[in-house]
Order: C-alpha cells, then sequence, then structure tokens
C-alpha cells in the first residue's frame, strides 16, 4: 500500500542529505559534483511536492521545471530561472559528453546559497 507520509518523508530527508553532500564536494573543489548534488537535492524536495499533490509516486523525470509544474506550488521567476540553471549541471553529471565549463568558486558558492535558499522555500510548502 501507498502511504503518501513516508514518500513526503522520504524525498525530504534525501533532499536534504543531497544538499549537506553538496557543500562537502563544493567545500574540496569538486564543483561540478556538487552542483549536480544541488540539482538532486532540489529535484528531490520537488518529488515530495509531487507526491503531495498527485497522492502517487512522482514521475521519473529529473526535469525540475516539469516537476515544478506537477507540484503547482508558486515560487518566485528568479527561482524559477535558477532551476534552468541547475539543469545544466544534471546533465554533466548523467552524461559524459555534455561538458559544462566549471564555474568559479564565487559562481559556484552563490549557486550553492541559491539552492539553500529554494529548498527552504519549497520545504516550507510540504
Amino acid at each position: 500500500m501507498f502511504k503518501i507520509i513516508e514518500q513526503i518523508n522520504y524525498w525530504k530527508q534525501t533532499a536534504e542529505d543531497n544538499l549537506e553532500t553538496a557543500e562537502i564536494l563544493i567545500s574540496n573543489n569538486k564543483y561540478i559534483e556538487g552542483l549536480f548534488f544541488c540539482h538532486l537535492s532540489i529535484e528531490k524536495i520537488l518529488k515530495a511536492l509531487v507526491v503531495k499533490e498527485i497522492g502517487n509516486v512522482p514521475p521519473k523525470s529529473h526535469n525540475l521545471i516539469y516537476l515544478h509544474e506537477m507540484a503547482k506550488v508558486s515560487i518566485s521567476e528568479e527561482q524559477r530561472s535558477f532551476m534552468a540553471v541547475l539543469m545544466k549541471y544534471q546533465l554533466e553529471g548523467r552524461y559524459p559528453e555534455y561538458y559544462e565549463p566549471i564555474p568559479s568558486f564565487d559562481i559556484v558558492k552563490r549557486y550553492l546559497n541559491l539552492t539553500k535558499e529554494l529548498l527552504l522555500c519549497l520545504k516550507k510548502k510540504l
């Protein structure tokens, strides 16, 4: 039997764990890998929100915009644009032929902070 609360808690916890992993990777100069985990963190919190919205298992998709639309939660246009930025880093993590240039530490740090803010914003909607 599908248990909505357990699914939501699973996705929420793994989103938080993935953000922690992103921080560790970035602090060890693994910027692309860290940004991949930033994407994963947002993907998973969105999946928690999708479960809440549809009452079923979320789709096997990595597309943040698609998951956001399924979740039917409001966020700022800046946050939505940032999700599009994060999409670039999930591609490199999954598809070796796709190479995104490695951003500077300042940009990576900004993306990490934006991920933290977006995760917090989305968690409040659960």
